[in-house]
């Protein structure tokens, strides 16, 4: 699995149907109609997100890690 920074997470979820509900600082904050969670993306210009912090993430939004290329 390719390692993504915060920005590419985020671009990969708004393809899998969710999107931005709200920006709180470095954080982006991620809905998807008819998904009771939210998820909470940290975007830190062009950082690489570590790769639990992606895994989990990717898991939360039912996205296989295969997809993270």
């Amino acid at each position: 699995m390719k390692v993504l920074s915060g920005k590419g997470v985020v671009r990969l979820l708004e393809r899998h149907g969710w999107g931005v509900a709200r920006v709180h600082g470095s954080h982006y904050i991620m809905k998807k109609e008819g998904e009771p969670r939210v998820i909470t993306v940290p975007v830190r210009g062009n950082k690489t997100l570590k790769l639990g912090m992606q895994r989990a993430l990717l898991k939360i939004a039912g996205i296989p890690e295969a997809e993270a290329k």
